[in-house]
């Protein structure tokens, strides 16, 4: 009789050995990215506690808490912060409101839809820096802007809009970006609501805004959550359409918390002040992620 050796290695070896191996070629991405989020995390902490100025060398040593408390008692910093918020929230009802409305409007069958739908996604793919530089020189420019042309041929005065309305001005210019977005998201979710249901309504006797309010609203408040989410993480860190339209002026009035730590840094030259910004800055955008986050879930369960 001839016997047959199985030299394989057991199953519970092969699994370990299937991970040690996921795991090596894991590793190097994995450390990349540590190395990139965490070293200047790191060093924008220790800058925040440290003496540190561009102009002045002889400044320097350990400043524990002073940084900190010179931010959080400054004017400019918590009219940036009311600023900071009150540009987010605009925003959102802007865009949000905006895109619902045109999601349901963009649903329907009229002629030259598909042209439209690609005009009101085009300004998404546009850099911020070209969007502000249009709206400032091209739409709102006192003397030969679009707008003040408009004004002109009905008889009225044209207005400078950034500098009697600033943070109006960004706030609208943000959320023409942003709009694109919004509406994207909620077409593509108006769009995967059964018609059945709505025909039933219809012929049940439920008028447009009935519908609207009572099945549409309600199957796009997943999606509304998802936008709301994504949209706000990132007009937390809005900056090129200060810096290029008002310079976050006249004063500080359209001076939200991102112009502010610029402001601090690379005018006025304080990396330690502008780091404890930072770091200040960090803990708000991660208190707002975890809400949102949490809210989302929440919304995606139920």
């Amino acid at each position: 009789m001839q016997v047959v050796l199985d030299h394989s290695p057991p199953a519970g070896a092969s699994v370990r050995s299937g991970k040690r191996t996921g795991f090596l070629l894991l590793s190097p991405s994995v450390l990349i990215l540590l190395v990139w989020s965490i070293v200047p995390l790191v060093m924008t902490l220790w800058y925040s506690v440290q003496n540190y100025s561009l102009v002045d060398p002889t400044l320097h040593g350990f400043a524990g808490i002073d940084n900190y408390w010179y931010l959080l008692t400054d004017p400019d910093f918590l009219h940036s912060l009311l600023n900071t918020l009150v540009l987010v929230a605009g925003v959102l009802i802007i865009s949000v409101g905006g895109g619902t409305l045109l999601a349901v409007l963009y649903d329907q069958e009229f002629f030259g839809r598909g042209i439209a739908r690609i005009l009101v996604i085009s300004p998404f793919f546009i850099m911020p820096t070209v969007s502000a530089l249009l709206w400032k020189n091209l739409m709102l420019h006192p003397i030969y802007g679009v707008y003040s042309a408009m004004m002109r041929a009905v008889g009225l005065t044209p207005i400078d809009w950034l500098a009697r309305f600033p943070l109006l001005t960004v706030m609208m210019i943000v959320a023409w970006e942003w709009l694109p977005f919004a509406v994207l998201i909620l077409l593509t979710a108006v769009q995967s609501l059964d018609g059945e249901q709505r025909e039933a309504a219809r012929m049940d006797g439920a008028g447009p805004v009935a519908r609207f309010r009572y099945i549409i609203l309600p199957h796009l408040g997943r999606a509304i959550s998802v936008v709301v989410m994504i949209e706000t993480i990132y007009l937390l860190t809005i900056f090129a359409e200060i810096s290029v339209t008002t310079a976050g002026g006249p004063g500080v009035a359209s001076t939200n918390l991102a112009y502010l730590i610029y402001s601090r840094a690379l005018l006025q030259f304080d990396v330690g002040g502008a780091s404890a910004g930072g770091v200040i800055a960090i803990i708000i955008a991660n208190i707002v992620a975890i809400f949102l986050v949490r809210a989302v879930a929440r919304n995606l369960e139920a």
